[in-house]
This record gives structure tokens, C-alpha cells and sequence, in this order.
């Protein structure tokens, strides 16, 4: 009976009937014919992604999707031919074999994981209706198939999506619990059919379903049922299907008939988990992956070309050069001679030696920094799961990260999107207000509950006007009390609200609790309840209520749920005086167009004077209207209401045209004000945001005084700010309000020479404007006006216009967005925006399930933003450049020796420790600080909003320090190679020797820069770190104790003598000055704001913590 919130998706334009080919048809009790036609998805679920057969070759084709491992793989390859081949086959391949079986044990593990979890849910028990209906059988659930009836008993879980067919209640009603499903723990309420519901499941054999295809959409079903032997049909809607993963509470039993089985049901087509984003600054990484691959390209080409130089001078020697004359001259053929080289003259040298230097020089592009990255961020999302301070008791909701790869950019943020209603508000309703028949009953808030002897009490305790309770009790004669009767009565049936009854402390009084999944309407019936008007019972046809101590049946004729679209929802009631009568709520916007022409003007302007005075006081309005119907009224709109209800196709627009036909010529009965007061701390998150410069804009869909008033409260809107204000009903107007609008912000922007002379601006718009400018191009103009304004409050607005607002920013800047929000008409916005964050609230999980992180409220974006999204983007940042740092220096060390040997490609430094070098000696450091080094401390950064600065200014990852950090490795890789290489240049030291002594020169001088960099020591930091440099030490020990490896011994020869450790000495300390100097001269001379809370932190002086000296900038520095 329920009009669905929105089409399937795969709904045509045209209105079909339900017999048509689109339609799936499920025989009810009858698997076997229902599948025959078209064999239907199975109930066995399978989220494992691999199989033992498929796992190899899907694992590597998944994972060589990313470019850098193919060029590695490329190398490899390269590194096979004989022609090219420098180091050993098993060493070249060594690297990407260790980084792709890392990754691939991490997927196996996890897939495992699923594979016994499908096990465990396959093998679960259902009770299925036997062929034939003799008896209800135990059945895993991977047999149960459409068409099966299957029972399902209390607390059991839902084995796959069905309509229900009959419950343990009379009523007909069935209690679901949809934790599993959407994460909300209040109870749902399902129903069966009237029609099914007094006919046991087995005679219900030859029973037509015709349902929509499967879809995503958990709050939408739209099919029909057809008995055998009838040619009526019954439309289903949402509230006669409960689906998989749901758990039957508070029912005895159930029964239902499977109509989406397996991967079919909307829980599994709801698993496909947050949109993939990509961060900002993996995206410059990739910017600066590029140069350092042109700077191997220029290496490799400027050893390609001084080889052919060399080549060429030393033409007519080549028969003496052993190099160029014998493969390896170590080894012998079968005749024992050495191996021929097989040489193709100096072109064709000139292109083997550059690819045998991009083989040699290879580490330039950092294999290990796409695991690593992985592995940081999964630690970074450890510690703001596991942070308290994110977590929200009355919810009892932990923060989480569904989308691991965009850690870094909440540190990055200028500007946020907000939802309103659930958002910044508690989403808690409170009535306040009533206006009834044009008389204002606005100090209700003021008196307490009413108290007495009555039977029943609402969990919810309202306050009550005494002179609108006398009015009700004793005016019913008057045609005032009539009206207020008559509004009270609407407030509690013109809702979706299922009562909740059991008993109290008081034995004489029975509890009730609202169960629903609007606030507002808990809180409209709740105050009805108080004034005499109490809900105690509904079923899918008829409510009773509790009108002053009587109980009256209510027969529910037909009920067009709220819709964005429509604005408002009504209900047809048949009264127990046999009247017919409409009742409909809805936005003001929506209402008073409706409203009969001739209902009393003063009236309509009191009530209009009321709702304007409601939301200055920033109540959320609602107003009430009612029309008595004829007979033949409602006949014909029974009639339309049956062909729209049970359309499989198009359903949802057929509903909303019945309505409109109906929802007419209304007398308005008065308006509501409900009290949605803000959460805990969104004043003061909003001004710490502020101060951190971002620009919190918000985006509802209230009326523009509700909204601004909401704006004051959270301090949004300030006393000092000019508004400039878009409210237009016409093309026309709006183009000169953007007029008007620019001119005043060039008037103000004339004064914003000096900081302190600048006058903040606030632009308000609402949701018809809007209309206006996107359909007229008129974007440009607004993001002018927008972007100029310190805040934006936009009103009235739909979910599609705040994705566009959203979009409207990232095209035309390149701040990064935020958007959040807790409903499901925030799923677009939250997807738009560059990080989107879902609020655990009171209005589903739509907008969480759609979000890249979640939590449980909006002033935990201050302690997300500044204090994890700072550190996230500083460590990250700082990884990214360090890897290439770190594996740049080592190139330029081999690039050296290559110079001094001929451009020959032989290297002094063993082919394993090249090949170790970045995948085991160096990069277990690297990851641990990223993980857990805090450049500041969370008081700091919470105690100083400003400091969120440098990451939104990139101020720690930007081309200038790429650039500064390739100047650090060229002249550390000259201090590594150049030091050793003079003091034993005429030495009789073996190429090995000085190949290890350069090894650990490297690894402990990119140690010590990483140690100098340190700002937080711990115990794991220092294991990291030293331990790095004593695990290299050991594995170039273990390597040159084999003694069929070059270097045999290598390294106990030199390492005995005092100049060795001399050097590794002189290594470190002429290759740090630089980085030494350069940190000095900044921390003392051009000190940022991070190095000057730093050294706040160090001196803890409060007096310096408050001096104006040290006052956070806000604008980027040079």
C-alpha cells in the first residue's frame, strides 16, 4: 500500500503491466516451476574473490595492473637475455618476486577468511515447506530456492529476501531487526497480506508472484500477487518483504516465500563496498615517479653514449678488452675455452648498454613504495579506529575507514560540505510548537507534562498547553475545538509509526514506544499521544487509537508515503462515524498550494506568520491540512490507486500523479514546530575548523529562517557578517540578485587591503535559485559570488543540488572537499566530494555504507582533520620523498662506478645487495616512522587550528622539495663513493671490498637521515631504525660467506683495518652537513609554524605559547 521512494533501476519510461516479459514470476511453494524457465540465482553465497585453480593466475593479473610492477617484470625479463644480463637470473627477479609473494600471502590470508566464512553461512539451517506442503523441512541454505516457503522462528536470521505469507501475530505484523543489513537497531515492522495471512502456506500452492528484477535498493519493492482463482491483483510493496541477513524479533514465527535468492538478494548486491578514490598525493607522486624516470632515461642514455665514445676511440683494441672480446672469462665452455662474446657492432652496443644500465640502475623508480604505502595507511587507520576520542558513546559506534587509500587527504581539506538535519543536529525531535486554526500555542516548552491517571504512557514525555488540552477535552462542540480535534487526529494517523506496547513499573499503566524511521514523526505522534490522540495499534489495514480514554478503529484506506519530489505524505482513513477523510503533512512550500482558496486568509496569514516565527527560532515546521471525501471521490481514487499500486514498472511517478490528484482543495487545519537541537560541541568544531582555514559550507533542505537561525546556533553565522541573500521565484530576478550579489562583493572585497578592515560575507541561497542558475549557465557567476564568501548556507535544496554545489568547487578550484552527511539524500554529495564521511544517525546507513570514512558525530571532524589528517599527510608525505631519496642515492653511487670502469655495467657492489637494498635494508624504517612519528602533539595541534595549514598549502610535499631532496642524494652519493674511492685509489683493494664498504655506507648515511628527521623516539622506532643498519651489516657478512659468490670474504678483509671504519666515519658525517645545515639554518633563520610549535612544545613556557611572536600564519610562505 506504501508508495516506494524511487524507481528500480532497471525501470523503463513506459508504464507496463505486470505480465509482461520484464517481470521475474515466482510460483509460490513450487521451486521447480518457478525455475524451469529461467534458473534463477542459487542461495549460496561466494565472496571469496579466488579458487586453488584461479588464484595464481588471477592474483598476478590483478596485482600486474600496476604500471611499476610491469616495468619491473620488464627488467627482469631484460635481465634473462644473454646479451644483457648483469646481475644473476635469481637476483634480478628477486625483488618483484618478493614484493608480488608478500602480496599475495596478504590476499590468500583474507580469501581464506571468506572461503570459511561462505562455508559457515552455506551450512546454516532453514525450515522449508516440503513438495506436496506436508510438512517444513531443515534445509542448508545453499539448497533454498526462489519459490520456496520457508518459516523463520524468533532471533533467527532471514536465509534470503521474501514476502511474507503469514506471522505468529493476528495483526499480521512482523518485527525485523536490520542491524546486519543497514546497521540501525531499532525494530522494523513488515507485514503480510490480509489476503495471505488467513490461508495456511500450503493451500497457497498456484499463487503468482510477479516482482521488479533485483536491485541495490533495501527500501524499495514493487510487485504483486495473484491467488489461484482470482483474477485481482494485490500490490507488495517495501513493508511485505524482509530480506536476508535481517533477524525476526519479537514474532514467534514467520512465514514467506523466497522471491531473490544468493547473490541476487539486496544484501550481496549491497556489497560492493566505498567508491575508489585516489589521494591527492599519490597522484603527485605519480607526477614525480615521472621525472625520476626521466632521470634514469637521461643516466642510462649518458652511459649509452660515453660507452660509444669509448667504443669508438678504442675500436682497434677490442680483441684486448676483455670485456668487450669474452662474456665472462671465468668460465669455460665444454672444450674448456672461454664463452665468445658475440659482438654487433657500436650501434647495436650502444642500445644493450642502455638497457643493461636500466637493468643496473632499475631502483631509481621504488619498487617497495606501493607496499609500503599500503602497509602505512593500514596502520594510520589502526590508530583512528582504535582513538576514544572518535568513538560515540550514545551510539555506541566506532569510527571506521572504509576507504583505506585516501588516509593522507584529510590533511588537506579547505572546504566542507554539511548536511543539516542529523548532521549538526542531534536528529531528535522535541515538539514545540502548534498553530491551529490561526491561534499560536508557542509557549508549550514552558509547562510540564501532563500527568494523571491515564492508561497510557509514551516513552517520549511531551510538554502540553492546559489551555489546548481543556479546548480538547471541552470544545469538541465548538468549530474550533472541531479543528484542534481534527489536527491532533492527523498528527496521529498521517504517519508510518508502529507502537511498541508493554508493560511498566505500573502495573495500571501500559508503556508505549514509537518505533520509526523518521524522528520527526515520533515526535508529531508522541504530542499527540500527550494531548488525548494515543497510537496503540496498526496493522497493514486499520489503527486504533486511544481518543480520550476510547478506543477507535481507524480502517487505513490507502497511504502516499513522503517524497522529495511531493514534499509531503497523506493518509485516507476510514472513520468509525463511516466518513472518509484525507490527511496530509508536508513542507510549507508544498502545502499551501494545495490549500482550498477559500479557507479563511487570515487564517492561512496567521499560520504563515506563525511558521515564519517557528523557524527564526530554528524549529523544523510541518503544516497539517485535511479534506473530507465523497464517496465517489474516493471510489475513483481507489480505483487510480490500485492500477498505480500494482504497476510493476514505473510504480513510483503512477503513486505520485494519484496523489496529486487527491492532495487538493485542502482546509488547513494549523502547523507544528519541532525542536531539533544541535549536537554536543558543532558550535565549537565549526570555530576551530574556521580557524584552521576551511570553509564549512551547509547544504539543507530546511526553510531559509530554520537555516539561518541553525546558522547562529552553531556559530556559523556571526553578528558581524553581511549576508547576502538569493531568494528568487523567477529566471529574472535571479539574474539580478547574481548582480546585485557580485556588486556587493566587489564593494566588500574593496576593503580586504588590510586583514583587519575585511567585512565577512555569508551567502544564502535557496533550492529555487538554484534551478535558475544551473539551467541558465549562470555556475561561473556563482562560484564567483561563493567562493568570495567566507560561508554559504544553502536552502531548500535537493540531493542532486548538493552534489552539484560540491562539483561546482572541484571543478574550478583545486581545494580538496569534504562532504557529510547522515542521510540517504546525501549519498550523492558524499560521493561528489573528494572524501566523503557518513554519520551513524537516526536516518538509515545509506549515507555511511556510500562513504569513504564514518563516525558518530559531526564534532569529531576536529580531532579527525587536525590531528590524524595532519599527521596522515605529514608522515606520508614525508615516506613518498624519502623513498626516493633513499633509492636515488644508491643509484648515484652505482652511476659513479659505472663512469670509472669503462661504462663496462659491472658493479663492485654484490647483485644481491643491490637487489636487497630497497626491500629489505632499507625498508622496514621508512614504514615504522610513517606509522607512529607525530611531528606535533594532539594538544598542540587542537590548541592551535592553524597549524592544519602547511598540509593545505602542501607545504610538506611539493616539486621545490623533490627537487632539494635530489640535490641531498646526488651530493650524500658523491660524499659515499668519492670518499672511499680516494683513500684507496692506490690501494690494492679488491672491487668487492669497496663494493660492501659503499653498501653500508649508503644504508647507515640514509639511516641517520632518517634518524635526524625523527621528531617522537620509541622503542620500536629505535629497533627500526638501528636495527636496519645491523640486519645489512649481517646479510653483507652471510653474503660474502659463500664462497661461490664474487666477494667471498670481502668484507673481514677490510673491515679489520681502522681506515675502514675511519671512512664509514667520514661517509656520514661530510655526507649529513648539507642536511645538517639546511635544517639548521630553517629551524633558526625561516622557522615554519610546525618548527615553532615544536619548540613551543620543547620549552612547555605558556608565556611563549601566548606571545604574539608566535602567532600561527595563514598565508603560504615563499
Amino acid at each position: 500500500m506504501a508508495e516506494d521512494h524511487g524507481s528500480s533501476r532497471h525501470m523503463s519510461a513506459s508504464q507496463k503491466e505486470l505480465g509482461d516479459e520484464d517481470a521475474r514470476v515466482v510460483r509460490v511453494g513450487d521451486a521447480e516451476r518457478t525455475n524451469e524457465r529461467l534458473d534463477f540465482a542459487g542461495n549460496a553465497v561466494r565472496t571469496a574473490k579466488y579458487s586453488p585453480l584461479t588464484f595464481l593466475p588471477r592474483n598476478l593479473f590483478e596485482q600486474f595492473h600496476r604500471l611499476a610492477y610491469v616495468y619491473f617484470l620488464v627488467i627482469a625479463v631484460l635481465n634473462q637475455l644473454p646479451q644483457l644480463a648483469v646481475f644473476g637470473r635469481g637476483a634480478s627477479v628477486m625483488p618483484l618476486a618478493f614484493v608480488l609473494i608478500v602480496t599475495a600471502v596478504k590476499d590468500a590470508y583474507e580469501d581464506w577468511r571468506r572461503h570459511r566464512s561462505d562455508r559457515a553461512e552455506n551450512g546454516r539451517l532453514a525450515a522449508v515447506l516440503s513438495p506436496g506442503g506436508a510438512q517444513f523441512l531443515p534445509t542448508k541454505w545453499k539448497d533454498v530456492r526462489v519459490g520456496d516457503v520457508v518459516r523463520v522462528v524468533s532471533d533467527e536470521s532471514l536465509p534470503a529476501d521474501m514476502v511474507l505469507l503469514a506471522t505468529s501475530e493476528t495483526t499480521g505484523v512482523a518485527y525485523v531487526q536490520t542491524l546486519n543489513l543497514d546497521g540501525e537497531s531499532n525494530l522494523k515492522t513488515r507485514y503480510a497480506k490480509q489476503e495471505t495471512l488467513s490461508t495456511p502456506p500450503e493451500r497457497l500452492a498456484g499463487a503468482v508472484i510477479r516482482c521488479e528484477r533485483p536491485s541495490r535498493n533495501i527500501y524499495g519493492f514493487q510487485a504483486n500477487l495473484e491467488l489461484e482463482g482470482e483474477s485481482r491483483r494485490i500490490p507488495l510493496g517495501p513493508s511485505n518483504i524482509v530480506l536476508r541477513g535481517c533477524e525476526l524479533k519479537n514474532t514467534a514465527w514467520a512465514v514467506g516465500v523466497v522471491v531473490y535468492a544468493g547473490r541476487e538478494t539486496k544484501a550481496m548486491l549491497n556489497n560492493a563496498g566505498a567508491p575508489k578514490k585516489r589521494s591527492r598525493l599519490e597522484t603527485h607522486m605519480n607526477r614525480e615517479t615521472l621525472f625520476l624516470s626521466a632521470i634514469l632515461v637521461v643516466l642510462c642514455a649518458l652511459v649509452a653514449t660515453l660507452s660509444g665514445v669509448w667504443l669508438r676511440t678504442h675500436e682497434e683494441e677490442l680483441e684486448l678488452a676483455q670485456f668487450f672480446h669474452k662474456k665472462d672469462y671465468l668460465k669455460r665452455d665444454k672444450n674448456n675455452d672461454y664463452e665468445n662474446y658475440n659482438y654487433y657492432g657500436i650501434v647495436a652496443q650502444i642500445v644493450f648498454i642502455f638497457l643493461m644500465a636500466v637493468i643496473v640502475f632499475q631502483i631509481m623508480i621504488p619498487i617497495s613504495l606501493y607496499i609500503s604505502m599500503e602497509l602505512v595507511r593500514l596502520g594510520q587507520a589502526y590508530f583512528m579506529i582504535r582513538d576514544t576520542r572518535l568513538f560515540d558513546e550514545s551510539s555506541n559506534s566506532r569510527f571506521q575507514c572504509r576507504a583505506l587509500n585516501i588516509n593522507e587527504d584529510l590533511g588537506q581539506i579547505k572546504c566542507i560540505f554539511s548536511d543539516k538535519t542529523g548532521t549538526l543536529t542531534q536528529n531528535k525531535m522535541e515538539f514545540r510548537c502548534a498553530s491551529i486554526d490561526g491561534v499560536d500555542y508557542s509557549d508549550i516548552a514552558r509547562q510540564r507534562p501532563a500527568e494523571g491517571d491515564r492508561v497510557w504512557a509514551p516513552k517520549i514525555s511531551v510538554n502540553t498547553d492546559r489551555e489546548l488540552v481543556k479546548l480538547i477535552r471541552d470544545g469538541g462542540h465548538t468549530e474550533q475545538g472541531k479543528q484542534t480535534r481534527d489536527f491532533f487526529l492527523a498528527l496521529a494517523t498521517c504517519n508510518t509509526i508502529v507502537p511498541m506496547v508493554t508493560d511498566g513499573p505500573d502495573p495500571k499503566k501500559k508503556v508505549i514506544d514509537y518505533q520509526g524511521e523518521s524522528p520527526d514523526e515520533q515526535a508529531l505522534v508522541s504530542a499527540a499521544a500527550a494531548y488525548g490522540f494515543v497510537l496503540v495499534e496498526r496493522t497493514s489495514g486499520h489503527i486504533v487509537i486511544d481518543v480520550l480514554g476510547e478506543k477507535q478503529r481507524y480502517d487505513v484506506l490507502g497511504l502516499h508515503e513522503f517524497d522529495s519530489d511531493r514534499k509531503r505524505m497523506s493518509v485516507i482513513i476510514g472513520c468509525p462515524d463511516k466518513s472518509v477523510k484525507l490527511f496530509v503533512k508536508g513542507a510549507d512550500s508544498s502545502m499551501f498550494g494545495i490549500i482550498d482558496k477559500n479557507v479563511n486568509s487570515d487564517v492561512v496569514q496567521a499560520t504563515e506568520k506563525h511558521l515564519h516565527s517557528y523557524s527564526s527560532l530554528g524549529l523544523r515546521t510541518l503544516v497539517i491540512g485535511m479534506r473530507e471525501l465523497s464517496q465517489e471521490e474516493f471510489q475513483e481514487w481507489q480505483m487510480a490507486y490500485e492500477k498505480a499500486s500494482t504497476a510493476l514498472l514505473g510504480r513510483g511517478n503512477l503513486l505520485r500523479g494519484v496523489a496529486a490528484d487527491i492532495e487538493r482543495n485542502l482546509c488547513l487545519l494549523g502547523a507544528s514546530g519541532i525542536e531539533d537541537k544541535l549536537q554536543d560541541g558543532v558550535p565549537e568544531a565549526i570555530e576551530k575548523l574556521r580557524q584552521a582555514g576551511i570553509k564549512v559550507w551547509v547544504l539543507t533542505g530546511d526553510k531559509q529562517e530554520t537555516a539561518i537561525s541553525i546558522g547562529y546556533s552553531c556559530k556559523l553565522l556571526t553578528r558581524d557578517m553581511v549576508q547576502i541573500v538569493i531568494n528568487s521565484r523567477s529566471r529574472d530576478s535571479c539574474r539580478k540578485s547574481l548582480d546585485d550579489a557580485m556588486a556587493m562583493v566587489n564593494k566588500y572585497q574593496s576593503f580586504s587591503a588590510d586583514p583587519q578592515l575585511r567585512v565577512p560575507l555569508a551567502l544564502i541561497i535557496d533550492g529555487n535559485s538554484l534551478v535558475y542558475i544551473f539551467d541558465a549557465d549562470w555556475d561561473e557567476k556563482l562560484f564567483e559570488i561563493a567562493i568570495a564568501c567566507d560561508v554559504v548556507l544553502c536552502c531548500r535544496v535537493a540531493p542532486l543540488q548538493k552534489a552539484g554545489i560540491v562539483d561546482l568547487i572541484k571543478k574550478r578550484t583545486s581545494d580538496m572537499t569534504l562532504a557529510i552527511g547522515d542521510g540517504a539524500n546525501d549519498v550523492s554529495m558524499i560521493q561528489m566530494a573528494d572524501v566523503g564521511i557518513g554519520i551513524s544517525g537516526q536516518e538509515g546507513r545509506q549515507a555511511v555504507m556510500a562513504s569513504d570514512f564514518a563516525m558518530g558525530q559531526f564534532r569529531f571532524l576536529v580531532p579527525l582533520l587536525l590531528v590524524h589528517g595532519h599527521w596522515n599527510y605529514q608522515r606520508m608525505a614525508y615516506m613518498i620523498l624519502y623513498n626516493f631519496y633513499r633509492n636515488a642515492t644508491f643509484v648515484f653511487v652505482l652511476f659513479w662506478y659505472v663512469l670509472y670502469t669503462g661504462f663496462t655495467l659491472t658493479t663492485a657492489i654484490t647483485e644481491w645487495s643491490s637487489v636487497l637494498y630497497s626491500v629489505i635494508y632499507t625498508a622496514v624504517p621508512t614504514i615504522v616512522v610513517a606509522i607512529l612519528d607525530k611531528d606535533l602533539s594532539r594538544r598542540t595541534l587542537l590548541k592551535y587550528p592553524q597549524l592544519y595549514g602547511p598540509g593545505q598549502r602542501e607545504e610538506n610535499y611539493n616539486l621545490r622539495l623533490f627537487i632539494f631532496i635530489m640535490m641531498d642524494s646526488i651530493w650524500q652519493s658523491i660524499a659515499c663513493f668519492f670518499i672511499p674511492y680516494l683513500a684507496y685509489r692506490k690501494s690494492v683493494i679488491d672491487s668487492s671490498s669497496l663494493g660492501d664498504l659503499w653498501t653500508l655506507s649508503v644504508v647507515i648515511l640514509v639511516n641517520i637521515h632518517l634518524a635526524m628527521d625523527v621528531i617522537r623516539w620509541n622503542w620500536i622506532t629505535h629497533v627500526a631504525i638501528w636495527g636496519s643498519i645491523v640486519a645489512t651489516w649481517i646479510c653483507v657478512m652471510i653474503i660474502d660467506s659463500i664462497p661461490i659468490m664474487p666477494g667471498f670474504w670481502a668484507i673481514y678483509k677490510v673491515m679489520g683495518t681502522g681506515l675502514f671504519w675511519a671512512l664509514l666515519l667520514a661517509v656520514t658525517v661530510v655526507g649529513m652537513i648539507p642536511h645538517f645545515a639546511a635544517k639548521a639554518f630553517s629551524e633558526y633563520f625561516t622557522p615554519s609554524d610546525i618548527q615553532i610549535a615544536r619548540e613551543m612544545e620543547k620549552s612547555q613556557d605558556t608565556h611563549d605559547a601566548t606571545h604574539p611572536e608566535v602567532q600561527m600564519s595563514s598565508v603560504s610562505r615563499a
